[in-house]
């Protein structure tokens, strides 16, 4: 006997003024980042969701990344079409490393009262690392999403790291797409195709402008 599949729940009723911040490299942006965003969008109700290249990113300084204008400018590229997904060119025009919490500080000031971060397992693992942690949880509640490769975390990981806070933690079952930043740059730098893996307005920048065809290490990993 076969299992039925799992029900798939309605979109909720979108709840003015929601915001969703989706910060990353962006190096580039692919399918599984708006995946992650729609998903994200929709289980939660949020209005909008805003983009949010990372300058530098603190855990990856010695990792390069391309310039930030090309980053952006393929983030713009991807999510046009969608009227809830924005840019945000916050953390590209602060200058020093990029923290979530200063991010976070800025949005609220605006007067948004249901904010949200949108993040991956493996970087709520590093939560407890971040720049005052707690303050970001006083600041946005978290909307967490499953990474391929990496163990799912839950009620139990948030009670141990951060107990009493667990109603400012939301884990949503998905959607799961096996794509990194890395596989698309080591194909592009093998002249391989990226189509399917970025949106084709991504695949045109990335060849257009040569991205990625340098032979030095790259190994960011979002």
């Amino acid at each position: 006997m076969t299992s039925s599949p799992a029900a798939v729940a309605p979109p909720a009723r979108v709840v003015p003024g929601s915001v969703g911040i989706f910060g990353g490299t962006f190096d580039p942006i692919h399918h599984g980042h708006l995946a992650i965003a729609e998903e994200a969008r929709e289980a939660l109700g949020l209005e909008v969701v805003r983009f949010v290249p990372a300058a530098a990113s603190p855990f990856k300084a010695d990792r390069p990344v391309s310039d930030a204008a090309q980053r952006l400018a393929m983030v713009e590229a991807a999510i046009a079409g969608n009227p809830a997904f924005t840019a945000s060119c916050i953390e590209l025009d602060r200058p020093g490393p990029s923290y979530s919490v200063d991010t976070l500080e800025a949005v609220a000031a605006e007067g948004i009262a249901d904010l949200w971060l949108i993040l991956s397992s493996e970087a709520l693992a590093g939560l407890p690392r971040w720049r005052e942690p707690g303050r970001i949880l006083d600041l946005a509640r978290l909307a967490v999403v499953p990474r391929g490769g990496f163990d799912p975390l839950g009620e139990r990981w948030v009670a141990e790291h951060f107990p009493g806070r667990g109603d400012r933690f939301s884990f949503l079952p998905g959607p799961l797409l096996p794509i990194s930043g890395s596989v698309v740059r080591r194909r592009a730098a093998a002249g391989r195709s990226v189509r399917y893996l970025v949106p084709d307005a991504v695949a045109r920048y990335i060849a257009d402008n040569k991205l990625y065809t340098e032979p030095a290490s790259r190994t960011t990993t979002t």
